[in-house]
């Protein structure tokens, strides 16, 4: 969160400084510095407000239907694991899509939602089923359903932000940025250098950073599902099916994919280990994830796998 707000405020400090002048010209009024911390602020008090409804709605997520005996079992679960977490049972949705996956929602404990596709449903049996509703469950307890919301406020602003000074470079501007560059000597140069690129890499430098919190706390929400059921292995023996599944759940969109206990949109990179998975990867590699949990299945007297 901090590198997130860092980076924001350099963008701003750097438009300061080159373009308008209000730090060189002896009145230090930082004003892109302070529209970009108002920017990054609104966005992020917007989407925390408003976000979980959008990310449902997209989605097409309905809520459960108790005369279907697959929703009512959901929800038997959903309560078991509110009592287990101690946490307030959230609200329950059902996304219309073939393919098992999963995710929650929500600014904080109080106002949260879980949502699960009707192929997850159809695909899991109930230990496997309340493995991943476990896991949705602890992202809500670890509040990664807010702290996610905010980075992806924080990127629409470090975005919106970086185009505003593209569009400034392409359109004029160049002359005053040589002026005050060449007066704030050799470090101004590099300063003007390190700038620039920071405005052309900013939506990939934003994306990954936010890519990286995601596999972090999917590894954190695996072992705190564990805890939470004291079955491992359910958990375990879920990810393996939804590793297996043929198609991704096309319901879910690309700025939501992060959100989801697999990612929906297939992508190879996922599945990888290495540098590149490190770097381009939502997820955590499956097979990682499983091992780790059959680690844990040890400590809880051994290992069993599901046909």
């Amino acid at each position: 969160m901090s590198a997130f707000v860092l980076f924001l405020t350099l963008l701003g400090l750097g438009f300061d400084f080159f373009y308008l002048g209000t730090i060189t010209d002896g009145t230090f009024l930082p004003v892109a510095t302070l529209v970009a911390a108002g920017l990054g602020s609104l966005s992020a008090w917007w989407s925390l407000q408003g976000g979980a409804k959008a990310v449902l709605s997209s989605t097409g997520a309905r809520p459960l239907d108790a005369n279907n005996p697959s929703h009512r079992q959901l929800l038997n679960v959903v309560e078991e694991m509110s009592i287990a977490s101690g946490l307030p049972k959230p609200s329950i949705f059902v996304v219309p899509d073939a393919d098992p996956n999963a995710f929650a929602t929500g600014k904080n404990p109080q106002h949260s939602s879980i949502a699960v596709t009707q192929g997850l449903l159809d695909t899991l049996t109930r230990e496997e089923l309340q493995g991943v509703v476990a896991h949705e469950m602890s992202h809500i307890r670890n509040y990664d359903i807010r702290l996610m919301t905010v980075i992806a406020a924080l990127i629409g602003a470090i975005l919106l932000l970086s185009d505003g000074a593209r569009r400034a470079m392409w359109y004029g501007g160049g002359s005053q940025r040589r002026k005050r560059s060449n007066q704030a000597g050799g470090l101004g140069a590099i300063l003007l250098v390190m700038w620039i690129i920071g405005i052309i890499l900013a939506p990939l430098v934003s994306q990954l950073m936010a890519f990286a919190v995601s596999r972090r706390r999917e590894y954190l929400a695996d072992a705190s599902a564990a805890e939470m059921t004291r079955n491992p292995m359910g958990l375990a023996n879920a990810l393996r099916k939804l590793e297996n599944a043929a198609a991704p759940t096309t319901s879910v969109k690309r700025g939501a994919a992060h959100l989801c206990i697999v990612d929906p949109l297939g992508r190879k990179v996922n599945l990888k280990e290495g540098l590149t998975a490190e770097l381009f990867g939502t997820h955590p590699p499956i097979d990682k994830r499983i091992l780790a949990l059959e680690a844990m299945a040890y400590q809880y007297g051994g290992v069993t796998t599901s046909a």
